[in-house]
């Protein structure tokens, strides 16, 4: 696949064939608007009044503070809280439930400003994925290598493909085929790696090995959460 500045960093997501693809894609998307929103955004006017008017879900705000120096990440509260104390919150007491402030609140309660960035850079990233797999047949074969596609990812890749951004003409149904087989065959090797761990529980298999089962709950959780359990 010849390499550009819009393909570059899709090779550099799908080479290693590590876990699933748009997870790591997700995962740089993640830890370059952190370390962004505690770095050089803090400089930035326009970026400041999107973040105090979105601010950060509890995910977020846990990474910028793990990422950051406290002064950047409170200079941010800071001017967040300004932002709902003169913008959400009513200059007094109301007499009655405000319905509008309520509305208010619970769209804050709902915006995040690095979630926003991601959705908004990974449709982006997943485009330049269609067409890589419409132009070359390397990048289809590096597709196909892929270790697996979550669970989630398989419904959101396969929305975006549907899309206007999306996969095109004769290679609709290939792709599809190819992101099904992606996510069917890693989830019949879990439940046959699960059923296996739990068979080992039976007194007539004592004293076997658990081979590659042993850690099946925790790529059963990670496969279907996106996280390790803890």
């Amino acid at each position: 696949m010849k390499e550009n500045i819009c393909t570059i960093p899709i090779n550099d997501l799908f080479k290693p064939k590590d876990r699933c693809p748009i997870c790591r894609m997700e995962e740089m998307l993640e830890e370059t608007y952190v370390e962004f929103v505690v770095g050089d955004a803090m400089m930035e006017p326009n970026i400041r009044i999107e973040t105090n008017e979105k601010g950060f879900c509890h995910r977020h705000f846990s990474k910028m503070f793990s990422a950051g120096q406290k002064l950047p990440n409170a200079l941010i509260l800071e001017s967040h809280l300004k932002s709902i104390i003169e913008n959400v919150l009513p200059e007094k007491a109301p007499s009655k439930p405000n319905k509008k402030v309520i509305e208010k609140i619970e769209t804050l309660d709902k915006t995040c400003y690095v979630c926003d960035r991601i959705e908004r850079d990974i449709l982006h990233l997943l485009a330049t994925v269609f067409k890589e797999y419409q132009n070359s047949e390397e990048f289809r074969t590096l597709y196909r290598e892929q270790p697996f596609i979550c669970l989630n990812h398989y419904a959101y890749v396969m929305k975006a493909a549907s899309g206007k951004r999306g996969v095109k003409g004769k290679f609709v149904k290939p792709f599809a085929e190819d992101t099904y087989n992606l996510t069917k065959n890693y989830l019949s090797e879990l439940k046959e790696d699960t059923s296996y761990f739990c068979s080992m529980f039976d007194y007539r298999n004592r004293g076997k090995d658990f081979g590659k089962s042993k850690d099946a709950i925790e790529r059963d959780i990670e496969y279907l959460t996106k996280e390790l359990p803890d």
